[in-house]
């Protein structure tokens, strides 16, 4: 696998997810031979390291302009400022050194103005003494709460990695290459889907945008992610998988409203489902009220646009009747994208959405579909600011020999 530099927002141990292609707007990841290592604030201690000679330089400033000083001034209660600094960016026990040498360097001050310790400078020292045990106490709380936050967060995103599983960079004849970027901090899916399976002699796909956010749209994604799995190895028609994906999502709404009525609502699932043959160089396509994929063949760009357009997956319930199968060429070395509406939906500094459909004239250039969703990737991020208001998720498929 390629080392590259992707973006992620959790901390904490190395975590494996073979051929994951996934970034999200905050946080760094690196792949290191199929192993995600997660980097964050615990993992180096050297950043707070780096930091100990700007609370150590306050407290030498402190001494010796107190030694300077006429016997009337008294700066030493001013040492309390290096351990409270150190607590901001180092654990208990730097803090707890910092503030015993806070301590010490009241005790010093009246040996170096040539004087004794008088019982104004022991109340001063036992004072520091005092607010640094606060502090220290205050930062071992932290500490452990942060640990335990890294903890959940590493928790999550394994059964997140379980609930959406990462496509297979070869799939059959296909190429593929995904990219998720999540709006939320902390979440690597939400409402948007994606799933291949190989079976047949053919590639099911399906990519999806479930209506809402939170973990109400993780719920219905992982509902629909296993209909997918279900329909697709019993080889179910494209229509039939269709009424069947639309009928789960029914049930479990239903069944939701019965538990629970303050939980009834309407939603819905917009989807494509696509049928990859093997020995054709075609694509088979339903399209569920998504936006419709994009096909780069050699220097064109061509939008895959349904002659008749299906109902949201949940809406109503539907029969095979209502949904046509339309089919399209899908040659060798072509690429077909994908994508929700987090991509073509994201607003710009005018206010403008995103322009995919001309922005990706610059992207298509020598290359497989990792090029392709990664100079998509950093030319929205561009368009955004750095920042979506939505998920958006990106599936580019080559056919290969």
């Amino acid at each position: 696998m390629d080392r590259r530099t992707r973006r992620w927002p959790f901390a904490g141990p190395p975590l494996v997810l073979p051929g994951m292609f996934v970034r999200t707007t905050m946080g760094k990841v690196k792949y290191l031979d199929g192993v995600l290592r997660l980097r964050g604030r615990h993992s180096g201690s050297r950043s707070g390291h780096a930091l100990l000679p700007v609370p150590l330089c306050l407290v030498v400033v402190i001494l010796v302009a107190d030694v300077l000083t006429n016997q009337g001034s008294q700066l030493g209660p001013l040492l309390i400022v290096a351990p409270a600094l150190t607590s901001s960016f180092a654990g208990p026990r730097l803090t707890g050194a910092m503030g015993v040498l806070a301590v010490a360097g009241q005790l010093l001050v009246p040996v170096l103005k040539g004087g004794v310790l008088t019982p104004g400078y022991e109340i001063q020292a036992a004072g520091i003494a005092v607010v640094s045990l606060v502090l220290v106490a205050l930062s071992a709380r932290s500490d452990v709460r942060e640990r335990q936050l890294e903890r959940t967060q590493n928790v999550a995103t394994e059964a997140q990695a379980v609930l959406m599983r990462p496509l297979p960079r070869r799939c059959g004849s296909l190429h593929i290459a995904t990219d998720y970027i999540a709006a939320e901090l902390h979440a690597q899916i939400g409402g948007d889907l994606y799933a291949a399976v190989h079976t047949g002699g053919a590639t099911r796909l399906v990519i999806g945008d479930v209506r809402g956010k939170g973990l109400p749209a993780i719920k219905d994604s992982s509902l629909l992610l296993g209909a997918f799995h279900s329909s697709a190895y019993r080889a179910l028609s494209l229509p039939r998988m269709a009424v069947h994906l639309g009928s789960a999502l029914t049930w479990h709404w239903e069944r939701a409203a019965d538990e629970d009525p303050l939980d009834a609502g309407e939603s819905f699932v917009t989807a494509l489902l696509l049928d990859f043959p093997d020995e054709t160089e075609t694509v088979e396509m339903i399209t569920c009220g998504h936006p419709p994929p994009v096909l780069l063949h050699e220097d064109r760009v061509a939008t895959l646009e349904t002659g008749s357009p299906g109902l949201p997956l949940g809406l109503v319930a539907a029969t095979e009747d209502e949904y046509a199968v339309d089919t399209f060429a899908f040659r060798t070395g072509d690429i077909l994208l994908l994508y929700t509406d987090g991509v073509t939906e994201t607003p710009g500094p005018g206010g403008a959405f995103y322009p995919l459909t001309e922005r990706i004239t610059d992207c298509h250039r020598p290359g497989g579909p990792e090029e392709l969703v990664q100079c998509i990737h950093e030319d929205l991020l561009r368009y955004a600011q750095g920042r979506l208001t939505d998920d958006a998720a990106l599936v580019a498929i080559q056919r290969i020999r």
